[in-house]
């Protein structure tokens, strides 16, 4: 609209927006690293984005890490099917293999038509595209623990998953590998879901794993903040509106002498992208006066 319109615009991308705003409501100083994790937005580089990381500077917004890709068959289904997700993620870990681990949840959760025709989509990236979304990361989970299969509203695996922690008290953790090979830094989330596998396939609690997932996430945070040496670190997204992730990242930040940024009065979810494209507009104009 705004191009039709023949005005003059400025388009910001959607998880800079996110930091950008954390970032002017608490006026941080800069260089910081700015989290955005949320379901999904449109990435620079074609893909789904949704796990990133940010070096902000007074003249630069830089994507220096992010959750490693994986495949959404199905596109906007897999949004309302946490099942699609998983099965994503575990195409990228077993290839073909997958389709005969009807022992999985997620695969179960199809028949043996939807399976080939899942099949065909990954193989051949139809109607497939890559994310790097900890939103759906969120979704795998929980149907790799079978707690969720399909949503009826936005955000329910995820919620259902913060749920099921309420009440475990435990510093036990996955891990997500740090993979340093690539130009940008990535969070490889393969350990955590075979870790997933084996503790449910032993019979071990949702809640224990819930929250060994989510210790996992908040510790990665502190892991990528010490690996850039930003001690100031903004969180946004919408995944950041789950109480423990926060707080677990506050707190794990903290303990290691970060200085970590929230949302308290603007909204982490989209309802405070506007701030943070107006942030955006107001920093371009200063490098041009």
């Amino acid at each position: 609209f705004a191009r039709e319109s023949g005005t003059k615009f400025l388009g910001v991308q959607h998880h800079i927006a996110h930091v950008l705003s954390c970032i002017a409501e608490n006026e941080i100083q800069l260089p910081a690293l700015g989290v955005a994790w949320d379901g999904t937005g449109y990435g620079t580089d074609g893909t789904i984005w949704g796990g990133e990381f940010f070096l902000v500077t007074r003249e630069t917004v830089e994507r220096v890490a992010s959750l490693r890709p994986f495949r959404l068959p199905g596109g906007n289904a897999a949004v309302k099917e946490p099942r699609r997700a998983a099965l994503g993620m575990l195409f990228e870990m077993f290839g073909d293999a997958v389709f005969e681990k009807h022992e999985l949840p997620p695969v179960a959760a199809f028949s043996t038509a939807e399976l080939a025709l899942l099949k065909k989509m990954l193989n051949q990236g139809l109607n497939s595209p890559k994310t790097s979304s900890v939103g759906r990361l969120f979704d795998a989970v929980a149907a790799l623990t079978n707690l969720r299969q399909q949503t009826r509203f936005e955000g329910q695996a995820a919620m259902e998953l913060e749920f099921a922690l309420d009440g475990i008290k435990t510093d036990e953790r996955y891990h997500l590998a740090l993979v340093t090979r690539h130009p940008s830094l990535l969070l490889d989330w393969s350990p955590v879901m075979e870790a997933i596998i084996s503790d449910v396939q032993n019979g071990v609690a949702i809640g224990k794993i819930s929250a060994k997932f989510h210790n996992a996430l908040a510790e990665t945070i502190v892991e990528v903040a010490r690996w850039f040496g930003q001690m100031r670190v903004a969180l946004s997204g919408g995944c950041f509106q789950n109480r423990y992730l926060t707080e677990r990242t506050v707190m794990r930040l903290r303990a290691e002498k970060f200085q970590p940024y929230w949302h308290q009065r603007v909204p982490a979810n989209d309802g405070g992208i506007a701030l943070g494209q107006v942030m955006a507009a107001f920093r371009l104009q200063n490098r041009q006066s």
